[in-house]
């Protein structure tokens, strides 16, 4: 493992060196992510507190996380915000086996949004069911 001290952003590999590597494409990912946001990186030494995507798409459907979570994901809870992806819940090759079970239990084919995104997933559910 190799990390920054004060930030959550670690690298991991079977050697140092390749921790080291996977360290540096993480580290160059949070800085061109902070510069297309206009976010300047903190000087070194600074504490970087963790920040967490917002929620405000996924938390618009309360009831509808709730029973996504246990039906399809098949949790008693989960994290999620509007980045989360079913990427996320599962280690396959591709998201058809969770995509099958949400045609299976809402009627909504959702094979076309290739990321994943539940929020955006949640928002097609959401549109589908009458109200």
């Amino acid at each position: 493992m190799a990390r920054i001290l004060k930030w959550s952003l670690p690298g991991g590999g079977d050697t140092p060196e390749a921790a080291v590597q996977e360290l540096a494409a993480n580290f160059e990912a949070v800085a061109e992510d902070r510069r297309r946001k206009g976010i300047r990186l903190p000087r070194p030494g600074t504490a970087v507190p963790i920040q967490f995507a917002p929620q405000d798409r996924v938390t618009a459907h309360p009831e509808l996380v709730e029973d996504f979570v246990h039906q399809v994901l098949g949790l008693d809870w989960a994290w999620m915000s509007d980045e989360s992806s079913l990427w996320d819940f599962h280690s396959g090759d591709t998201n058809a086996d969770l995509q099958t079970k949400i045609r299976e239990i809402y009627g909504v084919d959702v094979s076309d949004i290739e990321s994943g995104n539940v929020a955006e997933i949640l928002d097609r559910i959401a549109r589908s069911v009458p109200e």
